[in-house]
């Protein structure tokens, strides 16, 4: 039911040009948003990441024509290729498409996979002090940069890499005082930016899971031990995930809730700390479904999510308040946060991650 009201509130061709899909990113939509004037690169990459879920869970073939025409409407709407100047923004593409061609098979995208490596492994930047910044020619080195950016590395084969900047990450961005992972660093400057998102928290726990599967080095699962308690203890009131908001941050706590599960499934080992740690990421996550599903409008049969999953949704007026770029770069919310596709599409995120615990029997 996710999947279906973002395919119908949202999907739409892009400019008429058959064979592509991209998602509209308010709903009710401006006439600016129908256009895809506003389209927001990073949001349709975590839209094939959505899609390809469900390609996973139940696989048809509409469902991998899907994957393809979204993807290959970002290249169309990106116009200059399949970069651009963000490497947050590369990081969350190169992962949506290296698992579209794993797991489905999804082989279109093969050329601009390449072109995404190459950004995000050239960038590293050990001598300035830093792991990979926020843009081109930024002196801001950021988890939700790094953390994406090293998952994407991780799964295209380049481990070292991957490891050389989880270390880096956990030397320079962990609060050492309350165990999560702070945003950023400006560099040579050293000053350090110390809000606490979840979806810093959320990569970097993704991260450090695989790494643990990969290298069978201990100190990624005691990494992911350390920042999984915090995250418990400090980002979640009755085991539901806290807060929320639209715009950009309508997808930070559904990318926490994506990455539990990977540490819910993933995570090795069979000593206590490890066997607590994955059945308390699924349970964060089942908990923040059921609450979010509880709490979501129903509207002709689908289900509108609400920005704070443990309150109750509310209905968008239209398509006045929309959000806007602000000057650093980032979206804003809309004035109700539930017309932007980042709330929805964290909503879907959240209900796949908790399909694939519970199947799992976790």
């Amino acid at each position: 039911m996710a999947e279906s009201a973002i395919i119908s509130r949202h999907l739409r061709t892009l400019w008429g040009v058959p064979g592509t899909e991209l998602g509209v990113v308010g709903w009710p939509a401006t006439r600016r948003e129908r256009a895809f004037t506003s389209w927001h690169y990073w949001w349709q990459a975590h839209l094939i990441d959505c899609a390809v879920d469900a390609a996973n869970r139940v696989p048809t073939p509409m469902r991998r024509k899907r994957i393809a025409a979204i993807a290959r409407a970002h290249r169309r709407r990106n116009i200059t290729g399949w970069t651009n100047d963000y490497y947050d923004d590369m990081a969350w593409l190169a992962i949506a498409l290296e698992r579209a061609e794993r797991t489905q098979g999804i082989t279109e995208a093969r050329g601009g996979l390449i072109a995404l490596e190459r950004a995000l492994y050239g960038a590293w930047d050990p001598a300035g002090g830093g792991g990979v910044p926020w843009r081109v020619d930024s002196d801001y080195f950021n988890a939700p940069a790094n953390g994406p950016a090293a998952i994407a590395l991780l799964r295209l084969g380049r481990h070292v890499r991957a490891q050389e900047m989880a270390d880096w990450i956990d030397a320079t961005l962990c609060d050492k005082e309350s165990g999560l992972i702070l945003d950023g660093i400006h560099l040579p400057s050293g000053e350090i930016e110390r809000p606490t998102y979840t979806y810093c928290q959320g990569v970097v726990l993704g991260l450090e899971a695989e790494l643990a599967v990969h290298t069978g080095e201990q100190r990624h699962r005691e990494r992911v031990h350390r920042l999984l308690t915090a995250v418990e203890e400090q980002m979640t009131t009755d085991g539901v995930i806290t807060g929320g908001g639209g715009g950009d941050g309508g997808l930070f706590n559904g990318i926490l809730a994506r990455y539990l599960a990977v540490v819910a499934l993933m995570l090795p080992g069979d000593e206590r700390d490890q066997v607590a740690d994955r059945r308390t990421a699924a349970a964060i996550v089942r908990a923040s479904a059921a609450a979010a599903w509880a709490n979501r409008l129903e509207l002709e049969g689908e289900p509108l999510f609400g920005h704070d999953w443990s309150k109750p949704a509310q209905l968008p007026g239209g398509p006045s308040g929309a959000g806007h770029f602000t000057a650093g770069g980032s979206v804003t919310s809309s004035q109700v946060p539930e017309r932007d596709m980042s709330v929805q599409l964290s909503g879907w995120l959240l209900m796949e991650a908790a399909y694939q615990v519970s199947a799992a029997g976790l």
